[in-house]
Parts: structure tokens; sequence; C-alpha cells
């Protein structure tokens, strides 16, 4: 729960403000869940479709977007290299996709751009498609089902940015509901695990391309950390504040004059009423809703 210390109590926050400000600073993010979303819906629509008209075939949609395993059906279909990454048919699936790709993407976007998130999402998912292609064209074990595999959904993509992530800032703190403290570096390894050891088990092909994923996301984190160094938390720009106040202690280019009581009252006192009034908006209409000078200006003086 979200809160904000004032001096006075704790006010409650305004979740759609939130996420309201983490989509306008996050807008590759937002339109990669927004996307992924939406072909959703539209496949289910289809699936309803198929249901009431009891219709015998494969969703028509499903098909065309999602990659075949085959290589003579991957030529006629090259554009599912780019559309199964975003494609999904079960809501579970979807779901935890999103949500994974919401909690990865929040913490990539600390530390590196809009443009490098976007970048990891599709490379990862296209090395992730190539992985389960060859995969199935190559081992034994696949000769009999290649025909008919297809892969779908975006957790190649999604563990793409994750295990770049962790790998450019690998000892980034995690606090886990079940878990406690844990490094970034050590979740994304658990995810890796996970998926070799359950190749051997349902849905292999969907595993190695999330390997796939996973590979790319190692190098393109360790070319990130050649290339910009040694990453630091972001540091949060700080603007001149512009309201009508000067704190006293923030005035050092002129000896400080001793103030009377009454000045120091008086002062006290305006500071007090902007306090108040700054909570008043936050109360109504939300902490989104806060200018930058007024969040400062918050801050300094709920110290």
């Amino acid at each position: 729960m979200t809160r904000f210390s004032n001096g006075y109590g704790y006010q409650r926050p305004n979740f759609g403000g939130v996420t309201k400000d983490l989509f306008k600073e996050n807008p590759v993010l937002k339109w990669l869940l927004l996307v992924n979303v939406g072909i959703w819906i539209m496949v289910a629509f289809a699936n309803l479709f198929l249901w009431l008209y009891k219709s015998p075939g494969t969703n028509l949609l499903v098909r065309w977007l999602s990659v075949p395993a085959d290589w003579t059906e991957l030529i006629r279909r090259p554009w599912t290299v780019v559309t199964y990454m975003f494609l999904h048919e079960r809501f579970w699936h979807l779901f935890f996709n999103v949500w994974m790709l919401w909690f990865g993407g929040m913490i990539f976007t600390r530390f590196l751009s809009q443009k490098q998130l976007a970048l990891t999402y599709g490379l990862g998912g296209l090395v992730g498609a190539l992985f389960f292609v060859l995969a199935y064209n190559l081992f034994p074990v696949f000769e009999t089902v290649k025909n008919t595999a297809v892969a779908m959904g975006a957790s190649a993509s999604v563990l793409a940015i994750l295990v770049a992530a962790a790998t450019y800032k690998p000892d980034y703190g995690l606090n886990l509901l079940l878990f406690g403290q844990l490094k970034f570096k050590w979740l994304a390894i658990a995810f890796v695990v996970i998926d070799l050891l359950s190749i051997s088990a349902e849905n292999p092909g969907g595993h190695i391309a999330h390997l796939g994923g996973a590979v790319f996301g190692f190098v393109y984190g360790l070319i990130l950390r050649k290339s910009l160094g040694q990453p630091s938390e972001p540091k949060r720009k700080r603007r001149k504040p512009k309201m009508e106040y000067t704190p006293y202690e923030e005035i050092h280019d002129e000896p400080q004059v001793p103030r009377s009581d009454e000045e120091y009252n008086h002062q006290k006192a305006e500071r007090e009423r902007d306090v108040d009034a700054i909570l008043d908006k936050i109360a109504k209409d939300g902490y989104a809703s806060l200018t930058a000078e007024e969040k400062e200006f918050l801050f300094k003086n709920s110290r």
C-alpha cells in the first residue's frame, strides 16, 4: 500500500493516477500490454463464434498468427515469427505473461530506455521462434509432431526482458512476498532453470522458445553492460522550486540573520498552510495531480 508521510496521518493512494503515470512514463510497455490483451480478445471472440456454430475446425486466427515448426509452413507464413509473440489463446497464459511483462518491463526501464525495451521484446521473441523451429527440425524426438506443432505466446520475449535486466543489473534488490529480499539475478536464474527442467514435460516447444529468449536477453544484457558501463540507480531530476516561499535553511549566499519568535512562527504557519493545501489536493485528485514543485515542497516539509 502506498503511503504518504505528512505528519498528519496517511492519505489514501490514487491507484488510477499511479497507473496512468506509469503508463505515461512507459509508452512502449503500455502498447506491448495493450496489443497482447487486444489480440487475446479477438481470439476469444473467434473461439466463441466457432463454439456457437459448432464448427469443428481450428480457429483460423490462431492458425495464421502462431509460428509453425514445419519449415514449409513457415515459408508460407513468414509473418508468424512476429505475430506469435503477441498471441495467446488461454486466459491464464495471457495473465501470467502480461503480469511478468509489466513486472520485468518496469524494472528494465528503471535503467534502460524505451527503445531498448522494444528491441529486447522483439528480438527476444525472434530468437525464441528460431530456437523452437530449429529444435523441432533437428531433434529426432520431435519428428512425429513437427508437421502440426505451433508456438504462441509472449513468454520468450518476456524472459528476454527479465534476463537482460538481470544481466545488466544483477544485484538489484527485490522484495518478494514469500521469499523476502532477493537479488534480481536469482529470480532470472530460477525461471531459466524451470524452463530447462520442463523441456521433457508438457509443451516442450514453448520451453525451448523461452530459452531462446533468455539466451538473447543474457547476450544483450552483457553488451549493454560493456557499452554503457556499470549501471547505477537512476537519479531523480531535482527542479528548483517555483513556489512563493524561501525556506530559511536554503539561504546560503548571505549570512543568516537570526529571526524573532514572531517571524519564525509566521513562516512556520505559512508552510503549514501550504502543506495543508497540498494534502487537500491529494485527497481530492490523488498524488499524481501534484506538480513537480508541489511534490518537492511536500517532501521537504514532511521530514
